[in-house]
């Protein structure tokens, strides 16, 4: 209840400040896209194996929301689909790009927002700002309830990316997760994607966390993906 709460306030907020922008004219985008395995923050969602995804996305103004998609696997009859949905705004304050927003990380077959479930609620805060041709950005992600008990949990990130040749640019970022009953991690990645058209990309990329111990889910790891967007 208390994360349905502070999820619903956030919402509200969001809305609030974006209510202006909605009146201006809207545009729906849709993106799908193949990757050799899914991995958040750091950590394979699916056992090592591959993923399909794809997501719509709804903007007006400085106003977004949308839904997305993918398979997952966390083990035997465990949550099999990953369907998540997000509102914000993305206002801009002189040269930073600043976003605000509500994040639900859904899951098929899952409890809902329970202790024990895996779905759950994070607040996002990120700006980033270009340099030249560099974009530099930094985000904070927190959650009152993680999945399995885990009690309030905040992520940090930092990241960037630079156009190294013609379609092609180079990017990376660091990040921190911390869980109030859990352990924390690090992690990093860093990789390269290549426009192979004005709608679809690829893109190869290394990640790793410092918490080979907690599983294989967690060692280093390449990955290869193939998105489109229209």
């Amino acid at each position: 209840m208390k994360t349905m709460k502070i999820a619903l306030a956030a919402a509200a907020a969001t809305v609030a400040l974006s209510g202006a922008a909605m009146a201006q004219e809207m545009k729906l985008s849709y993106n799908l896209g193949v990757t050799s395995d899914y991995v958040f923050r750091g950590v394979s969602q699916t056992q090592e194996d591959p993923a399909i995804q794809g997501g719509v996305d709804l903007t007006s103004g400085i106003g977004y929301a949308g839904v997305w998609a993918s398979n997952v696997d966390f083990g035997a009859d465990d949550p099999t689909a990953e369907i998540d949905a997000y509102v914000g705004v993305r206002p801009t304050v002189g040269d930073t790009s600043l976003d605000f927003g509500v994040l639900y990380y859904g899951y098929v077959k899952d409890k809902g927002l329970t202790p024990g479930s895996y779905s759950y609620v994070e607040l996002k805060a990120a700006a980033s700002r270009a340099f030249g041709p560099a974009t530099l950005g930094a985000a904070v992600y927190y959650s009152p309830e993680y999945p399995g008990k885990g009690g309030g949990a905040t992520y940090f990130e930092v990241n960037g990316a630079v156009p190294v040749a013609e379609k092609l640019t180079l990017s990376g970022a660091v990040g921190r997760q911390t869980i109030k009953n859990y352990g924390d991690y690090n992690t990093w990645n860093v990789g390269v994607a290549y426009a192979l058209t004005d709608k679809l990309s690829a893109d190869l990329r290394y990640h790793d966390t410092d918490e080979h111990n907690y599983g294989k889910i967690y060692d280093s790891r390449v990955v290869v993906s193939l998105k489109a967007a229209f």
